[in-house]
C-alpha cells in the first residue's frame, strides 16, 4: 500500500509539473525564433536605407535612423549580456562598441548581427526553471522572462522609428513579417 501511495504520488507531480516545464521550453525556443525573425527583419531595414540618410531624423528631438539602430543593439547587449547574463554593463554616454560615429553602414549592421548572435547563445544557454529568475529592473521585479518580453517591445518601437524614417525619405519599407 505504501508504495502505491508513493508511486501515485510520484505519477500525479510528474503529470503536473512537466506540462509546465515543456511550456517553459517553448518560451525559450519561442523566443529565439522571435529573435531571429526581429534580426532578419531589422537588418532587411538598415539594407534598404541609403548610407547617406542613416543620419536622417524625423524631428530635431528623434535619433536619426543608425541611432535608433545601434540603439537597439546596445539594448539587447545590455539585457541580455549585462541584466540576464551579469557581464559588466556597458556605459551608454561613453560606450563606442553602439554608437554610430565613424562607423559605416556595414559595420553597424555586422555589430546588429553579431549582437543578436551572443543574445541567442545566451538564450540558448538558460535553464527553463531560470526563467522566473527575478532581476530588478530600474526599481521593479521582473523576471527572466519578462525581460524578454520586454526586449521584444524595446527592439520593435525603435525599429517602427526607423521606418518612419524610411517613409520620410520616400522609401518603402519591407512588408511586414508575422511573429517578430
Amino acid at each position: 500500500m505504501k508504495q502505491t501511495l508513493i508511486l501515485a504520488t510520484l505519477l500525479f507531480f510528474s503529470l503536473t509539473t512537466t506540462p509546465l516545464l515543456a511550456q517553459q521550453d517553448h518560451f525559450i525556443e519561442d523566443s529565439i525564433e522571435r529573435l531571429e525573425n526581429s534580426r532578419k527583419y531589422l537588418l532587411l531595414v538598415a539594407e534598404l536605407m541609403p548610407e547617406e540618410k542613416y543620419n536622417y531624423k524625423a524631428t530635431e528631438e528623434s535619433l536619426s535612423f543608425s541611432e535608433n539602430l545601434m540603439h537597439i543593439g546596445f539594448a539587447l547587449d545590455w539585457h541580455s549580456q549585462s541584466l540576464i547574463g551579469d557581464r559588466a554593463a556597458r556605459v551608454y554616454q561613453t560606450d563606442t562598441v553602439f554608437k554610430p560615429a565613424n562607423k559605416t553602414k556595414a559595420e553597424m549592421m555586422a555589430r546588429i548581427d553579431q549582437t543578436f548572435t551572443e543574445a541567442i547563445a545566451l538564450l540558448q544557454d538558460i535553464e527553463p526553471g531560470q526563467l522566473n529568475d527575478e532581476l530588478d529592473y530600474f526599481g521593479l521585479n521582473r523576471s527572466k522572462r519578462q525581460i524578454f518580453m520586454l526586449l521584444a517591445d524595446h527592439i520593435t518601437h525603435h525599429r517602427a522609428q526607423m521606418l518612419v524614417s524610411m517613409r520620410l525619405n520616400g522609401l518603402v519599407p519591407p512588408r511586414y513579417v508575422l511573429y517578430q
